[in-house]
């Protein structure tokens, strides 16, 4: 069985998604031996799909999933997840602002060893004090919001909910897959309130941000995306409350 499935949801990334995926075997191989690479074209309306299959002849551990419309990351991000057949599933931003190479800590986390049992989900925090993060300030206070937001609403024992960097055993998440209903950017409370009551392992580790989008390159957080996390919080929420798991 293969050791890993890297799932990295795409969309609009054209002008670098080939350089991205091929710099994510460069660091994920000096680590792991078994895996391989599922990206999820989410309905790109520029040449993202022909990069990927460019990925694809230059690499065999690169596999593809494409669909139209777009239909958001957290839907790109199950469909992919889905479709592993490996011991461990992760998923990863295409933009790499968090580097590949995380990946080894937090698998070795998930596996533990003879001293600890290991993990069923590892995810990395940027509130974790030994986090290197690098971005906007306006970023850092939308982030401490919604930690306090969620907190309150869903009372999970966890800083950072969002990264977009997350590791789990196989076996353990496809049953919180098959439960979710979410596909945008709520997908990761979603996920992560669902597999706390069903009480999976969870791990926060430290990450490496380095904010890449410049100001013709905006981050994709706009303030009708917030309203939408919000508003899908409470709807998480009240679905999660009812569910017999």
């Amino acid at each position: 069985m293969t050791k890993l499935t890297i799932v990295m949801p795409c969309y609009n990334e054209g002008e670098r998604i080939y350089r991205n995926i091929m710099e994510t075997i460069t660091q994920v191989e000096k680590f792991c031996k078994s895996f391989r690479i599922i990206v999820v074209n989410d309905g790109s309306s520029d040449e993202s799909d022909q990069e990927i299959m460019r990925a694809m002849q230059q690499d065999s551990r690169v596999g593809r999933i494409t669909y139209i419309p777009n239909k958001g990351k957290g839907f790109a991000v199950r469909r992919g997840m889905l479709a592993a057949k490996s011991e461990y599933v992760a998923f990863l931003d295409a933009d790499l602002e968090l580097p590949p190479h995380l990946l080894e800590d937090y698998l070795k986390t998930a596996e533990g060893d003879k001293k600890t049992k290991g993990y069923d989900i590892v995810i990395g925090s940027k509130m974790h004090p030994e986090s290197q993060v690098e971005y906007p300030v306006l970023r850092k206070i939308m982030s401490l919001g919604y930690y306090w937001f969620l907190k309150i609403l869903f009372g999970l024992k966890l800083k950072d909910t969002q990264t977009g960097i997350k590791l789990f055993r196989t076996e353990s998440i496809q049953p919180v897959l098959k439960l979710m209903r979410t596909g945008r950017f709520s997908f990761d409370i979603e996920m992560l309130a669902i597999a706390s009551k069903m009480g999976l392992r969870i791990k926060e580790m430290p990450v490496v941000v380095n904010f890449s989008r410049n100001k013709d390159n905006k981050s994709k957080i706009s303030l009708s995306s917030i309203y939408e996390m919000v508003r899908d919080s409470f709807r998480i929420k009240m679905y999660v409350s009812k569910l017999k798991v």
